[in-house]
């Protein structure tokens, strides 16, 4: 595990249910006085979007994008007992211990990029798309933007449903060189800059040191119970070692964004 863990904090209050994604997320304050929008482990989604959500989001971090700061947040099994929805009092109850908190901006609005284009930077959108097309992120398109304006940029949220090759590890082999396929449908794609160019930038940052450093954040709770696999150690080399490997095979799913834009007019 890391030397520096995700911080922890305690939920203390449920505030509400965000009913946009099917998770089911909500707003919850903690004992450090920060609010939270919490995804649960006990999501039909399961611990795996929360592994998602923290080695896409920290490595976005690394990379230089807004991402708001994750925390582990501790959830008491009988943690708000007077919340009236039983759907949500059913979650609340799946979800006792560790959870995945990212720090609410308050104020955020969902980012057009037919209205807030100008706020984003070529160069920049090129960034995200790049890092969605190595982590398999088929969740930030034009219909679902997964991106907040928030004091004037853009800051990237929901990163649950990437790295979806770890849904079934047995056929997990080949998945460094799968080819990226919704690029033509990315919220950046008429935004971004040459990949060429962001590939050159972060393709060298992402090595084995640093994908060890962003999936020794993940709490061992969450890798445990994988059939076939003796513990989360080797878990994590797995991530690492797919992902490296699709650092290495960019030709395969690196997207061409010039083509699939000529090919939507």
């Amino acid at each position: 595990m890391s030397d520096v863990p995700l911080p922890t904090v305690t939920a203390t209050r449920y505030l509400l249910p965000l009913r946009e994604g099917g998770s089911l997320p909500g707003l919850v304050e903690a004992d450090d006085l920060g609010t939270y929008v919490v995804k649960f482990r006990g999501a039909g989604q399961g611990p795996k979007a929360l592994v998602a959500e923290v080695v896409v989001g920290e490595l976005a971090r690394r990379l230089r994008l807004a991402v708001p700061d994750l925390v582990e947040v501790e959830l008491d099994p009988a943690f708000a007992p007077a919340e009236p929805d039983e759907e949500v009092q059913d979650l609340l109850r799946a979800s006792a211990g560790r959870n995945l908190g990212m720090d609410y901006l308050p104020g955020s609005l969902t980012l057009d990029p037919a209205a807030d284009g100008h706020l984003v930077d070529p160069a920049y959108a090129a960034r995200v798309l790049w890092l969605d097309a190595l982590t398999l992120n088929v969740d930030r398109s034009w219909r679902n933007p997964n991106v907040l304006r928030w004091h004037g940029k853009p800051w990237l949220i929901d990163h649950g449903a990437a790295l979806y090759f770890h849904h079934d590890w047995s056929r997990a082999s080949g998945a460094g060189t799968r080819t990226y396929a919704v690029a033509a449908d990315h919220v950046f794609a008429g935004l971004a800059g040459p990949l060429a160019d962001a590939h050159a930038e972060l393709a060298p940052q992402v090595d084995a040191a640093l994908l060890d450093e962003v999936t020794a954040l993940v709490p061992d709770a969450w890798l445990a119970g994988e059939p076939g696999t003796p513990g989360p150690d080797e878990l994590r080399a797995r991530y690492r070692d797919v992902l490296l490997e699709r650092v290495a095979s960019s030709a395969a799913w690196l997207p061409d964004v010039e083509e699939r834009r000529a090919a939507r007019v």
